[in-house]
């Protein structure tokens, strides 16, 4: 693949305005690019250009890049319009798999050859929705976090036929942009983000549906509890801490899954020699060097920037020291 370079794209094509097509553009149209947006649904321009006059401040606040104007943004309703001079495309349509399939072979047979087409489906498999495409080579996930613009992750990951070449260009190209780009070794369904919050959440939800909890209380003891720790290092790494000097294989070795069974409706798997090894493994990487102390040190730098951001905001709005919940 004869590919341009990450670095110096100039003009995107989004395909879809909605919530997340809408994000991508007012983040690429921060960072100086030219954006031109396909949306065949009635009024879609009319919503876009408000959506991106309402962010703009925020966009400001962040820092604009040289060249950032919401003037570089372009709308049309041709597809072939949208996706003929751009150097990279974002498909952003609802999550039908049909669709998006049908979507992304017409993107590919009307895009120059040599660019990367990537789909922000929030669940499919790459391998499934560049099975209508002609060249699917080029296809890859780039599943973002929304809102877009804002949240920089975006984990991005191949299909069987995509070559190798293309998610390592989507993976430089979304750095060179501003985002967080986590390139993922396998497919899996859900991708990784979301599977970790679709488990909260399915407790979350057993936790109202059975009176064990309120709304607010949920979110409350995110917010200010393991919300502000992950913000950090993620789960991995904060139980690697709470190991002690001892690590991650302390904590494993001391991990009974029986004893936390009545604190959970999700099962957990055994701990055997070869996953204590990989999270053991995992978390030294992630480490790179560091001790438990300078973890620590970090950890608790970053944790008073983080409650100075969270008083600042009052995300919940109980400026008040009793969260909100049921007060005894």
């Amino acid at each position: 693949m004869n590919l341009p370079n990450p670095s110096q794209v100039q003009r995107v094509g989004i395909i879809g305005a909605g919530v997340i097509g809408g994000g991508w553009a007012a983040h690429f149209l921060r960072h100086g690019l030219d954006v031109t947006v396909y949306d065949p649904a009635p009024h879609a321009e009319e919503r876009l250009r408000q959506f991106i006059a309402d962010v703009w401040p925020t966009m400001i606040q962040l820092g604009l890049k040289p060249g950032a104007d919401p003037a570089r943004l372009r709308f049309t309703a041709d597809l072939p319009t949208a996706v003929s001079t751009a150097q990279f495309i974002q498909e952003n349509a609802p999550e039908k798999l049909a669709l998006k399939q049908g979507l992304l072979a017409a993107i590919d047979a009307a895009a120059p050859p040599d660019i990367v087409i990537a789909s922000s489906t929030s669940g499919f498999a790459a391998t499934d929705l560049q099975a209508n495409s002609q060249r699917p080579s080029r296809i890859v996930v780039g599943h973002p976090f929304n809102p877009p613009y804002l949240i920089p992750l975006v984990e991005v990951v191949g299909g069987e036929k995509t070559d190798p070449q293309a998610v390592t260009w989507a993976v430089e190209f979304y750095a060179a942009v501003g985002k967080k780009p986590l390139p993922m070794t396998h497919e899996i369904p859900g991708f990784i983000a979301n599977r970790l919050q679709e488990a909260l959440w399915r407790e979350a939800l057993h936790m109202v549906n059975e009176d064990m909890a309120t709304v607010a209380e949920i979110d409350a003891s995110i917010v200010y509890g393991p919300g502000l720790r992950w913000a950090i290092m993620g789960p991995c790494l904060t139980f690697h801490l709470a190991g002690g000097e001892g690590g991650m294989a302390h904590m494993l070795d001391h991990f009974d899954p029986g004893e936390f069974e009545s604190w959970t409706k999700l099962k957990a798997p055994p701990i055997t020699a070869e996953l204590r090894q990989k999270m053991v493994a995992g978390c030294l990487e992630e480490a790179n060097g560091r001790s438990i102390r300078d973890l620590e040190q970090e950890r608790d730098q970053y944790l008073v920037a983080l409650m100075e951001a969270i008083a600042d905001c009052d995300p919940h709005g109980a400026k008040a020291a009793v969260l909100p919940g049921n007060v005894p």
